[in-house]
Protein backbone atom coordinates (compact mmCIF):
# COMPACT_ATOMS: atom_id res chain seq x y z
CA UNK A 1 0.00 0.00 0.00
CA UNK A 2 1.61 3.41 -1.19
CA UNK A 3 1.29 5.98 1.59
CA UNK A 4 1.14 10.21 0.89
CA UNK A 5 4.00 12.22 2.25
CA UNK A 6 2.57 14.73 3.92
CA UNK A 7 2.21 17.97 2.29
CA UNK A 8 4.68 20.34 2.88
CA UNK A 9 3.76 23.48 4.81
CA UNK A 10 3.91 26.96 2.70
CA UNK A 11 6.35 28.74 4.69
CA UNK A 12 5.24 32.41 6.80
CA UNK A 13 5.23 35.11 5.53
CA UNK A 14 7.37 37.16 7.46
CA UNK A 15 6.12 40.88 8.49
CA UNK A 16 8.17 43.90 6.90
CA UNK A 17 10.99 44.98 8.90
CA UNK A 18 10.06 48.22 11.11
CA UNK A 19 11.47 51.32 9.54
CA UNK A 20 13.01 53.62 12.10
CA UNK A 21 10.05 56.28 11.95
CA UNK A 22 8.16 53.51 12.68
CA UNK A 23 9.74 52.64 16.06
CA UNK A 24 9.95 56.02 16.88
CA UNK A 25 6.16 56.41 16.21
CA UNK A 26 5.44 52.95 18.33
CA UNK A 27 8.02 53.92 21.40
CA UNK A 28 6.48 57.71 21.59
CA UNK A 29 3.24 56.77 21.95
CA UNK A 30 3.25 53.32 24.32
CA UNK A 31 5.27 55.91 26.63
CA UNK A 32 2.55 58.82 26.57
CA UNK A 33 0.46 55.92 27.78
CA UNK A 34 1.74 55.00 30.24
CA UNK A 35 2.42 57.95 31.62
CA UNK A 36 -1.31 58.88 31.02
CA UNK A 37 -1.92 56.02 33.57
CA UNK A 38 0.66 57.66 35.72
CA UNK A 39 -1.39 60.61 35.89
CA UNK A 40 -4.75 58.92 35.69
CA UNK A 41 -3.42 57.11 38.94
CA UNK A 42 -2.39 60.43 40.89
CA UNK A 43 -6.72 60.47 41.28
CA UNK A 44 -6.12 57.80 44.28
CA UNK A 45 -3.29 60.13 45.95
CA UNK A 46 -5.60 63.14 46.18
CA UNK A 47 -8.20 61.22 47.33
CA UNK A 48 -6.20 59.59 49.85
CA UNK A 49 -4.49 62.84 51.15
CA UNK A 50 -7.93 64.88 51.05
CA UNK A 51 -9.88 62.02 52.76
CA UNK A 52 -6.89 61.80 55.26
CA UNK A 53 -6.83 65.30 56.28
CA UNK A 54 -10.18 65.57 56.34
CA UNK A 55 -13.27 63.56 59.47
CA UNK A 56 -13.92 60.23 58.92
CA UNK A 57 -17.57 61.29 58.76
CA UNK A 58 -16.85 62.93 55.07
CA UNK A 59 -14.69 60.29 53.76
CA UNK A 60 -17.28 58.70 51.52
CA UNK A 61 -18.22 62.23 50.11
CA UNK A 62 -14.38 62.90 49.67
CA UNK A 63 -13.84 59.39 47.64
CA UNK A 64 -17.02 60.27 45.35
CA UNK A 65 -16.26 63.22 44.51
CA UNK A 66 -12.64 62.14 43.53
CA UNK A 67 -14.13 59.44 41.54
CA UNK A 68 -16.35 61.42 39.80
CA UNK A 69 -13.67 63.93 38.54
CA UNK A 70 -12.36 61.07 36.78
CA UNK A 71 -15.66 59.78 35.31
CA UNK A 72 -17.82 62.66 34.75
CA UNK A 73 -14.65 64.73 33.64
CA UNK A 74 -13.76 62.28 30.97
CA UNK A 75 -16.73 62.40 28.95
CA UNK A 76 -17.20 66.29 29.36
CA UNK A 77 -13.43 66.58 28.40
CA UNK A 78 -14.32 64.37 25.36
CA UNK A 79 -17.36 65.81 24.22
CA UNK A 80 -16.50 69.53 24.62
CA UNK A 81 -13.28 70.39 26.58
CA UNK A 82 -10.57 68.66 24.20
CA UNK A 83 -12.21 70.60 21.52
CA UNK A 84 -11.97 73.97 23.18
CA UNK A 85 -8.70 73.47 24.36
CA UNK A 86 -7.11 72.41 20.48
CA UNK A 87 -9.26 74.09 18.29
CA UNK A 88 -6.64 74.33 15.57
CA UNK A 89 -7.35 76.94 12.44
CA UNK A 90 -10.77 77.30 14.53
CA UNK A 91 -9.29 79.48 17.53
CA UNK A 92 -8.56 83.24 17.14
CA UNK A 93 -6.36 82.98 20.25
CA UNK A 94 -8.62 83.14 22.77
CA UNK A 95 -11.42 80.84 22.04
CA UNK A 96 -12.48 78.14 18.97
CA UNK A 97 -13.73 74.95 19.16
CA UNK A 98 -12.74 72.30 17.11
CA UNK A 99 -15.71 69.73 17.47
CA UNK A 100 -16.61 66.92 18.98
CA UNK A 101 -14.88 64.05 19.87
CA UNK A 102 -11.19 62.63 18.89
CA UNK A 103 -9.54 63.08 15.13
CA UNK A 104 -8.20 60.81 13.42
CA UNK A 105 -4.63 59.12 12.88
CA UNK A 106 -1.81 60.83 10.72
CA UNK A 107 1.32 59.41 8.99
CA UNK A 108 3.48 57.04 11.59
CA UNK A 109 6.59 58.73 12.42
CA UNK A 110 8.83 60.20 15.18
CA UNK A 111 7.10 62.80 18.05
CA UNK A 112 3.62 62.00 15.69
CA UNK A 113 1.00 61.31 18.67
CA UNK A 114 -1.79 58.94 17.79
CA UNK A 115 -4.85 61.49 18.31
CA UNK A 116 -5.95 59.03 20.89
CA UNK A 117 -3.35 59.11 23.04
CA UNK A 118 -3.23 62.59 22.85
CA UNK A 119 -6.74 62.57 24.31
CA UNK A 120 -6.02 60.04 27.17
CA UNK A 121 -3.07 62.09 28.40
CA UNK A 122 -4.78 65.14 28.34
CA UNK A 123 -7.82 64.21 29.86
CA UNK A 124 -5.86 63.37 32.74
CA UNK A 125 -4.51 66.92 33.40
CA UNK A 126 -7.76 68.01 33.37
CA UNK A 127 -9.10 65.15 36.09
CA UNK A 128 -6.51 66.74 38.11
CA UNK A 129 -7.38 70.34 37.91
CA UNK A 130 -10.92 69.74 38.68
CA UNK A 131 -9.96 67.37 42.16
CA UNK A 132 -7.59 69.69 43.67
CA UNK A 133 -10.95 71.65 44.17
CA UNK A 134 -12.21 68.70 45.94
CA UNK A 135 -10.24 69.17 49.23
CA UNK A 136 -10.60 72.98 49.22
CA UNK A 137 -14.12 72.64 49.89
CA UNK A 138 -14.45 69.18 51.69
CA UNK A 139 -17.09 69.33 55.03
CA UNK A 140 -19.48 71.34 53.67
CA UNK A 141 -20.27 71.56 50.08
CA UNK A 142 -23.29 69.49 48.18
CA UNK A 143 -22.61 66.86 46.33
CA UNK A 144 -24.57 67.65 43.78
CA UNK A 145 -23.08 71.32 43.44
CA UNK A 146 -19.90 69.38 43.54
CA UNK A 147 -20.56 68.06 40.37
CA UNK A 148 -22.25 70.73 38.40
CA UNK A 149 -18.63 72.95 39.17
CA UNK A 150 -16.55 69.60 37.76
CA UNK A 151 -18.66 69.43 34.63
CA UNK A 152 -18.11 73.73 33.84
CA UNK A 153 -14.24 73.29 35.31
CA UNK A 154 -13.49 70.33 33.38
CA UNK A 155 -15.41 71.09 29.91
CA UNK A 156 -14.88 74.70 29.83
CA UNK A 157 -12.93 76.88 32.34
CA UNK A 158 -9.63 74.46 32.10
CA UNK A 159 -9.89 74.15 28.78
CA UNK A 160 -9.86 77.73 27.52
CA UNK A 161 -7.11 79.09 29.78
CA UNK A 162 -5.15 75.67 28.51
CA UNK A 163 -6.02 77.16 24.94
CA UNK A 164 -4.30 79.94 25.74
CA UNK A 165 -0.85 78.54 26.47
CA UNK A 166 -0.85 74.66 25.03
CA UNK A 167 -3.01 75.24 22.20
CA UNK A 168 -1.50 77.80 20.45
CA UNK A 169 -3.61 80.74 22.23
CA UNK A 170 -2.44 84.35 23.06
CA UNK A 171 -0.22 83.45 25.77
CA UNK A 172 1.79 80.82 23.71
CA UNK A 173 2.18 83.77 20.81
CA UNK A 174 3.17 85.78 23.39
CA UNK A 175 6.60 83.74 25.03
CA UNK A 176 4.83 82.43 27.54
CA UNK A 177 6.20 79.14 28.93
CA UNK A 178 4.47 76.60 31.35
CA UNK A 179 5.91 73.00 30.43
CA UNK A 180 3.65 70.91 32.48
CA UNK A 181 1.07 72.90 34.24
CA UNK A 182 2.08 74.99 37.19
CA UNK A 183 -0.04 77.63 35.73
CA UNK A 184 -2.51 76.00 33.80
CA UNK A 185 -3.11 72.80 35.70
CA UNK A 186 -2.11 73.44 39.48
CA UNK A 187 -2.72 77.22 39.66
CA UNK A 188 -5.95 76.74 38.05
CA UNK A 189 -7.37 74.03 40.65
CA UNK A 190 -5.26 75.97 43.66
CA UNK A 191 -7.46 79.21 42.58
CA UNK A 192 -11.17 77.55 41.81
CA UNK A 193 -10.35 76.06 45.40
CA UNK A 194 -10.08 79.66 46.99
CA UNK A 195 -13.29 80.88 45.26
CA UNK A 196 -14.73 77.80 46.41
CA UNK A 197 -13.39 77.88 50.05
CA UNK A 198 -14.45 82.05 50.56
CA UNK A 199 -18.22 81.48 49.06
CA UNK A 200 -18.99 78.68 51.33
CA UNK A 201 -17.09 79.83 54.45
CA UNK A 202 -15.46 77.97 57.01
CA UNK A 203 -16.80 74.83 58.37
CA UNK A 204 -18.25 75.05 61.49
CA UNK A 205 -16.56 75.59 64.59
CA UNK A 206 -13.17 75.94 62.36
CA UNK A 207 -12.07 79.47 63.58
CA UNK A 208 -13.68 80.68 67.22
CA UNK A 209 -13.60 84.51 69.37
CA UNK A 210 -11.26 85.10 66.00
CA UNK A 211 -9.03 82.16 66.60
CA UNK A 212 -8.15 79.02 64.42
CA UNK A 213 -9.49 76.14 65.74
CA UNK A 214 -7.50 72.69 64.09
CA UNK A 215 -9.93 70.16 62.96
CA UNK A 216 -7.31 67.11 62.80
CA UNK A 217 -7.25 64.91 60.04
CA UNK A 218 -9.11 61.07 60.61
CA UNK A 219 -6.00 59.28 58.99
CA UNK A 220 -2.41 61.12 58.50
CA UNK A 221 -1.23 56.96 57.44
CA UNK A 222 -3.85 57.60 54.55
CA UNK A 223 -2.57 61.40 53.88
CA UNK A 224 1.20 60.40 53.42
CA UNK A 225 0.59 57.04 51.38
CA UNK A 226 -1.45 59.40 49.25
CA UNK A 227 1.84 61.89 49.03
CA UNK A 228 3.80 58.82 47.90
CA UNK A 229 1.70 58.38 45.15
CA UNK A 230 1.10 61.76 44.09
CA UNK A 231 4.66 62.07 43.91
CA UNK A 232 5.24 58.76 41.84
CA UNK A 233 2.69 60.10 39.27
CA UNK A 234 4.17 63.08 38.87
CA UNK A 235 6.63 61.07 36.85
CA UNK A 236 4.45 60.48 34.21
CA UNK A 237 2.99 64.37 34.90
CA UNK A 238 6.07 66.03 34.17
CA UNK A 239 8.37 64.02 31.92
CA UNK A 240 5.21 62.92 30.33
CA UNK A 241 5.20 66.42 28.94
CA UNK A 242 8.10 66.30 26.99
CA UNK A 243 5.71 64.37 24.64
CA UNK A 244 8.72 62.36 22.70
CA UNK A 245 10.79 59.48 24.07
CA UNK A 246 12.65 58.32 21.26
CA UNK A 247 16.36 59.69 20.20
CA UNK A 248 19.27 60.88 22.29
CA UNK A 249 17.97 64.91 22.72
CA UNK A 250 14.14 63.42 24.21
CA UNK A 251 15.94 60.64 26.32
CA UNK A 252 18.41 63.44 27.95
CA UNK A 253 15.12 66.09 28.67
CA UNK A 254 13.27 63.13 29.94
CA UNK A 255 15.99 62.36 32.44
CA UNK A 256 16.61 65.62 33.35
CA UNK A 257 13.04 66.37 34.06
CA UNK A 258 13.02 63.52 35.95
CA UNK A 259 15.84 64.42 37.91
CA UNK A 260 14.91 68.10 38.71
CA UNK A 261 11.22 66.80 39.50
CA UNK A 262 12.45 64.61 42.44
CA UNK A 263 15.40 67.40 43.45
CA UNK A 264 12.78 69.58 44.17
CA UNK A 265 10.24 67.72 45.73
CA UNK A 266 12.57 66.60 48.17
CA UNK A 267 13.73 69.83 49.27
CA UNK A 268 10.48 71.25 49.51
CA UNK A 269 9.61 68.46 51.92
CA UNK A 270 12.89 69.63 54.01
CA UNK A 271 12.31 73.46 53.60
CA UNK A 272 8.93 72.89 55.08
CA UNK A 273 9.85 70.90 57.95
CA UNK A 274 12.43 73.55 58.50
CA UNK A 275 10.48 76.49 58.82
CA UNK A 276 7.62 74.19 60.50
CA UNK A 277 9.75 72.90 63.46
CA UNK A 278 11.16 76.30 63.37
CA UNK A 279 7.92 78.35 64.38
CA UNK A 280 6.07 75.63 65.98
CA UNK A 281 8.49 73.92 68.16
CA UNK A 282 8.43 70.90 66.78
CA UNK A 283 8.11 68.59 63.03
CA UNK A 284 4.97 68.81 61.71
CA UNK A 285 4.12 65.99 58.96
CA UNK A 286 1.58 67.32 57.46
CA UNK A 287 3.80 70.41 57.12
CA UNK A 288 6.52 68.38 55.36
CA UNK A 289 3.90 66.45 53.30
CA UNK A 290 2.40 69.49 52.07
CA UNK A 291 6.22 71.02 51.14
CA UNK A 292 6.81 68.22 49.29
CA UNK A 293 3.71 68.93 47.37
CA UNK A 294 4.77 72.09 46.94
CA UNK A 295 8.04 71.93 45.04
CA UNK A 296 6.45 69.07 42.94
CA UNK A 297 4.30 71.70 41.64
CA UNK A 298 6.41 74.36 41.90
CA UNK A 299 9.19 72.69 39.34
CA UNK A 300 6.03 71.81 37.28
CA UNK A 301 6.53 74.81 34.97
CA UNK A 302 10.07 74.54 34.42
CA UNK A 303 11.84 71.13 35.08
CA UNK A 304 12.77 70.59 31.36
CA UNK A 305 14.32 74.01 31.46
CA UNK A 306 16.64 74.85 34.90
CA UNK A 307 19.29 73.10 35.87
CA UNK A 308 19.66 70.64 39.23
CA UNK A 309 20.90 73.53 41.33
CA UNK A 310 18.27 75.78 40.30
CA UNK A 311 15.56 72.67 40.76
CA UNK A 312 16.99 72.69 44.79
CA UNK A 313 16.24 76.36 44.93
CA UNK A 314 12.71 76.37 43.37
CA UNK A 315 11.30 73.52 45.97
CA UNK A 316 13.09 75.04 48.55
CA UNK A 317 11.53 78.30 47.86
CA UNK A 318 7.86 76.25 47.59
CA UNK A 319 8.46 74.25 50.26
CA UNK A 320 8.61 77.71 52.10
CA UNK A 321 5.66 79.73 50.67
CA UNK A 322 3.45 76.81 51.50
CA UNK A 323 3.86 77.30 55.12
CA UNK A 324 3.64 81.02 54.97
CA UNK A 325 0.30 80.28 52.78
CA UNK A 326 -1.21 78.13 54.95
CA UNK A 327 -0.72 80.21 57.77
CA UNK A 328 -2.07 83.56 56.03
CA UNK A 329 -4.99 81.23 55.37
CA UNK A 330 -5.32 80.92 58.94
CA UNK A 331 -4.81 84.40 59.53
CA UNK A 332 -7.69 85.93 57.28
CA UNK A 333 -10.02 82.98 59.12
CA UNK A 334 -10.21 81.23 55.39
CA UNK A 335 -11.05 77.42 55.54
CA UNK A 336 -8.94 75.32 53.43
CA UNK A 337 -8.91 71.96 54.88
CA UNK A 338 -6.10 70.39 53.11
CA UNK A 339 -3.96 73.29 51.99
CA UNK A 340 -4.89 73.00 48.12
CA UNK A 341 -4.76 77.03 47.56
CA UNK A 342 -1.44 77.09 49.15
CA UNK A 343 0.03 73.74 47.41
CA UNK A 344 -1.50 74.69 44.13
CA UNK A 345 -2.62 78.26 44.04
CA UNK A 346 0.49 79.86 45.63
CA UNK A 347 3.19 77.38 44.54
CA UNK A 348 1.91 77.33 41.00
CA UNK A 349 2.20 80.93 40.74
CA UNK A 350 5.76 80.39 41.64
CA UNK A 351 6.78 77.46 39.25
CA UNK A 352 5.87 80.19 36.30
CA UNK A 353 7.31 83.06 37.96
CA UNK A 354 10.43 80.80 38.55
CA UNK A 355 10.34 79.96 35.18
CA UNK A 356 11.21 83.89 34.55
CA UNK A 357 13.75 84.01 36.89
CA UNK A 358 15.92 80.97 36.47
CA UNK A 359 14.45 79.72 33.01
CA UNK A 360 15.89 81.44 29.62
CA UNK A 361 12.22 82.92 29.42
CA UNK A 362 10.87 86.52 29.65
CA UNK A 363 9.91 87.59 33.36
CA UNK A 364 7.58 89.93 32.46
CA UNK A 365 5.17 87.75 30.08
CA UNK A 366 5.86 85.06 32.90
CA UNK A 367 4.56 86.99 35.27
CA UNK A 368 1.56 88.11 32.87
CA UNK A 369 0.47 84.49 32.27
CA UNK A 370 1.35 83.62 35.70
CA UNK A 371 -1.38 86.54 36.75
CA UNK A 372 -4.21 86.26 34.09
CA UNK A 373 -4.90 82.60 34.21
CA UNK A 374 -5.35 82.13 37.93
CA UNK A 375 -7.46 85.16 37.98
CA UNK A 376 -9.95 84.16 35.37
CA UNK A 377 -10.19 80.86 37.03
CA UNK A 378 -10.63 82.48 40.34
CA UNK A 379 -13.23 84.65 38.97
CA UNK A 380 -15.37 82.57 36.80
CA UNK A 381 -15.39 79.79 39.67
CA UNK A 382 -16.62 82.43 42.50
CA UNK A 383 -18.90 83.29 40.17
CA UNK A 384 -20.32 80.21 39.75
CA UNK A 385 -20.39 79.18 43.61
CA UNK A 386 -21.72 82.66 44.70
CA UNK A 387 -24.70 81.88 41.84
CA UNK A 388 -25.14 78.17 43.43
CA UNK A 389 -25.09 80.07 46.95
CA UNK A 390 -27.67 82.79 46.04
CA UNK A 391 -30.12 79.83 44.88
CA UNK A 392 -29.65 77.80 47.91
CA UNK A 393 -27.63 75.14 46.37
CA UNK A 394 -24.27 75.34 47.40
CA UNK A 395 -23.95 74.12 50.90
CA UNK A 396 -25.24 71.66 53.28
CA UNK A 397 -27.92 72.37 56.67
CA UNK A 398 -26.10 72.58 59.92
CA UNK A 399 -27.41 69.69 60.97
CA UNK A 400 -26.03 67.46 57.76
CA UNK A 401 -22.83 69.46 58.86
CA UNK A 402 -22.72 68.05 62.01
CA UNK A 403 -23.55 64.58 61.07
CA UNK A 404 -21.42 64.06 58.26
CA UNK A 405 -21.56 64.41 54.76
CA UNK A 406 -21.15 60.71 54.29
CA UNK A 407 -24.65 59.85 56.26
CA UNK A 408 -26.60 63.29 55.30
CA UNK A 409 -25.26 63.09 50.75
CA UNK A 410 -25.01 59.18 50.97
CA UNK A 411 -26.31 57.50 53.46
CA UNK A 412 -23.61 55.38 54.52
CA UNK A 413 -20.92 55.09 56.48
CA UNK A 414 -17.08 54.36 55.66
CA UNK A 415 -15.64 52.63 58.43
CA UNK A 416 -17.77 50.86 60.99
Amino acid sequence: METQAPAEEAPAEEAPPLSLSEVYYALDNSMLMLCAVLVLFMQAGFAMVESGFNSSKNTINILFKNLMDVCVGVLIYFAVGYGLMYPGDAGNGYFGYAGFGIGEAGEAGPAVLHPQVDFLFQVAFAATAATIVSGAVAGRLKFSSYLIYSVILTGFIYPISGYWKWGGGWLDAMGFYDFAGSIVVHAVGGFAGLAGALVLGPRIGRFKDGKSVPIPGHNIAQATLGVFILWVGWYGFNPGSQLAFAGTGNTNAVMLIATNTTLAAATGGVAAMILGWAMYGKPDISMALNGVLAGLVGITANCDSVTNLQSLAIGGIAGLLVVFGILALEKLRIDDPVGAFPVHGLCGIWGGVATGIFGDYDLGVQILGSVVIPVYAFVTMFILFTVLKVIGQLRVSEEDELKGLDLSEHGMQAYH
